[in-house]
């Protein structure tokens, strides 16, 4: 979502081609003949979702992807951004929805391309990723059923990348990248952003509790690699008919996996519950439906189960605070990087109010109320 810290943003530079050059890029790099291509909403990289001609090589292939450019800070990584491509890849061998990674014309997962898109010419990887079907969770009305199964995909996943390595895993060691939920207290530098008024008062507060409560737990909390995005756009869902005739979601995609890092289970089902709350008309009776798909795959320990509270705000915080900045760099993307704030300072001052042991009560007993089994 964002580079580590202040300077590296200020030099990031997100990608600004034309449908025109992103056509022309799919068609030297990988070979496709591009039949259609229209834009597609991101934060700070490029993504085009692309439709191709078919041809006598490509009769039984996919004719739609996703084209991303990622912007210059992340285009300086390419060892993450291949961990990155190999990690879908071993999920999608394992049975997750995630996109397979189309290869190049010299068979590589990424291409470094010198692009000019009006700020001079700048090096940019370019990637090739197939399209998942489905509607972003964030458009559908959310059920017990769905945020159990979005809980329990978020455990298996991260316990499914306990078997994935790689020589340069190494890399997802990003101590200082803002996203990290560990690196909350990093927020203090861009606190600037928001004035002085009573959302900067609560951000201030959980930092500080944050920074007594959480950070000097973390050798308690058992380790993973964390997807660390599961929002409520980067899951997709597909809609089936239920066993009872009625209609349910069954999750047809995870995108995204730019934020992945070193951290904790408990990171995890923190921010899968700070997403899910968004769009939810009652936030806080969210938690528990997640924590229980969670716990069914991965139970928490008694002091994972007590930073929970203090995880969620301080995502909350990660997410509303970056996105205030942001839009001071970004600012023609004020629409897409403010998505999470229509709801998202209501929902924290809200769990503020309530106070931790009131929400812990909610989310425990909702979790406490699923079959005391690992699974439903």
């Amino acid at each position: 979502m964002s580079s580590g810290d202040g300077q590296q943003s200020q030099a990031l530079t997100k990608p600004a081609l034309s449908d025109i050059q992103a056509s022309a890029l799919v068609e030297s790099v990988f070979g496709l003949k591009v039949s259609k291509i229209k834009p597609l909403p991101s934060y700070d990289d490029q993504n085009f979702h692309v439709y191709v001609s078919k041809s006598k090589d490509t009769t039984d292939g996919p004719t739609e992807f996703v084209l991303k450019i990622s912007n210059t800070e992340s285009s300086s990584h390419p060892d993450l951004i291949e961990v990155q491509s190999q990690v879908m890849m071993f999920l999608k061998a394992a049975g997750f929805p995630t996109a397979s990674v189309c290869h190049t014309k010299g068979d590589h997962t990424a291409s470094l391309m010198s692009i000019d898109s009006g700020s001079g010419v700048k090096s940019h990887l370019v990637r090739l990723l197939t399209y998942l079907p489905g509607r972003p969770v964030a458009e559908i009305p959310f059920s017990a059923q769905l945020l159990y199964n979005i809980g329990r995909l978020a455990a298996s996943l991260d316990k499914t990348l306990e078997k994935f390595h790689h020589p340069k895993l190494s890399c997802l060691q990003r101590e200082d990248f803002i996203w990290n939920l560990k690196n909350v207290p990093l927020l203090e530098k861009y606190l600037y952003t928001l004035g002085q008024n009573r959302n900067r008062e609560i951000v201030e507060q959980v930092i500080q509790l944050f920074k007594e409560e959480v950070m000097t737990k973390l050798s308690h909390f058992r380790e993973c690699i964390n997807h660390g995005d599961l929002n409520d756009h980067n899951l997709l869902v597909e809609s089936s008919e239920s066993a009872s005739g009625g209609s349910e979601y069954q999750i047809s995609g995870i995108l995204d996996f730019g934020d992945m890092s070193y951290g904790y289970y408990v990171f995890e089902v923190a921010i899968t519950i700070m997403y899910m709350m968004i769009e939810s008309s009652t936030p806080v009776q969210v938690g528990g439906h997640v924590l229980a798909g969670f716990e069914s795959v991965i139970p928490l320990t008694a002091v994972e189960r007590g930073a929970l509270f203090l995880l969620v705000c301080g995502r909350f915080c990660q997410s509303l605070v970056m996105a205030t900045y942001s839009c001071q760099l970004h600012p023609e993307n004020t629409e897409y990087l403010m998505i999470t704030a229509k709801t998202g300072w209501k929902h924290l001052q809200l769990m503020f109010d309530m106070g931790q042991k009131a929400v812990e009560e909610i989310w425990f007993e909702t979790a406490k109320s699923y079959a005391s089994g690992t699974s439903m």
